[in-house]
């Protein structure tokens, strides 16, 4: 069992996940994060948790079974609808599929209350990070804090400050941004919208643009509108007047059908602006000592519905490294890399085929051919 005290930045889900696999194999880390609690923020909404790589995160965290007792029935159901409401594709939940639904605010408490406490510090957002030599690496906080450490992790995000330690990419725009709705009391407040999206996912798609529901806990229904615009466009929407905002956005949509546009201007919170950033597909760095990256701090790639589930993989890989070379972190970080960098490259290749069928020249019907295994990406 290794003796270094692992330092990890970001209480994210890949974070969180390296921290209860390290946690399992008595192994200690401080996660630092910059959100003053665990309930500062929002955390999204549904999650599907994958077989390939989610499912076993979580047995590797000692976890699944108490995953399982989150999962929301019938989510799994999806919807392909034309612009005018016709049904193109209609996959119910029979209670089979393998890519159970969560909300990521229910599992990251899951992955949270797992921790010793005092595992996770809040109110820590890094302002700086440098290197010491010999592996070792100082972090400064925007509180005043500072630590430093033989082994740090950057489980930070799009932005990571760890990053630069190791690579010089930013994240670039891809050209597509979303714009978050919710529609609260579905049932009885918002009939016509909550019968288009069914029982789980629905999309609409035309190519540059669509609008995509999931159906949440709480008879909630969240919206993702998808539109390829540049970034300037966006700034002219004016999100500061939400009524004006969704109207523009809305526009883009004239003739679609009516229950599909209220998920737009029948919202019940202010439109928020998600513009989509990437790193290069084959993104990878030279092994530094002392420090390394998971989830979208190393491949931050277009939403596919891989991104938490790699996460969480990154951080049971990496904590079963560690674990695996008791008093050598340098062999654990360069096993780990090893296994990351091919895995991610291939998963944002995937990210990027999945979006052109989505959004490209031939929508929706490449991702009516991908959904059914028409075209060869079943």
């Amino acid at each position: 069992m290794t003796s270094t005290h692992v330092t990890l930045v970001g209480a994210g889900l890949g974070g969180l996940t390296l921290a209860r696999v390290l946690h399992v194999h008595g192994i200690p880390v401080t996660v630092y994060e910059g959100e003053a609690s665990p309930t500062a923020r929002s955390q999204g909404g549904m999650l599907d948790i994958h077989e390939s790589n989610g499912q076993p995160a979580l047995r590797a965290a000692g976890l699944y079974d108490a995953f399982r007792d989150l999962v929301l029935e019938g989510r799994e159901a999806m919807r392909v609808l034309a612009p005018d409401g016709t049904v193109l594709l209609d996959q119910p939940d029979d209670g089979t599929g393998t890519r159970p639904e969560v909300q990521r605010g229910a599992l990251r408490r899951l992955l949270l209350d797992a921790l010793p406490p005092g595992t996770v510090r809040w109110g820590h957002k890094v302002s700086g990070v440098r290197a010491l030599g010999g592996g070792r690496h100082e972090v400064t906080f925007a509180n005043g804090a500072t630590t430093v450490t033989d082994l740090l992790v950057g489980a930070d995000g799009a932005w990571s400050k760890v990053r630069p330690l190791l690579s010089a990419a930013t994240p670039e725009y891809t050209g597509t941004s979303f714009v978050e709705t919710y529609l609260h009391d579905c049932d009885t407040r918002h009939p016509a919208a909550t019968g288009a999206v069914g029982g789980g996912a629905m999309l609409a798609l035309a190519p540059g643009k669509g609008i995509q529901a999931h159906r949440e806990s709480g008879a909630t229904l969240h919206t993702y509108v998808a539109l390829s615009k540049p970034r300037e466009w966006f700034d002219g929407v004016g999100f500061g007047d939400p009524a004006a905002a969704s109207a523009r956005i809305a526009r883009e949509f004239d003739g679609w059908a009516p229950e599909l546009t209220a998920l737009i201007t029948d919202g019940d919170t202010p439109p928020v602006l998600r513009p989509l950033h990437t790193l290069p597909a084959a993104h990878r760095w030279d092994r530094v000592p002392g420090v390394t990256l998971l989830g979208d701090a190393a491949h931050l790639m277009i939403p596919s519905g891989e991104g938490a589930n790699l996460a969480m993989y990154d951080g049971a890989r990496l904590g079963e490294a560690l674990a695996a070379h008791p008093g050598d972190a340098e062999a654990a970080l360069a096993a780990y890399e090893r296994e990351l960098f091919p895995r991610s490259a291939a998963e944002a290749a995937d990210a990027a085929e999945q979006h052109d069928f989505m959004f490209g020249a031939d929508a929706p019907r490449g991702l009516l051919g991908m959904l059914t295994g028409e075209n060869g990406a079943a």
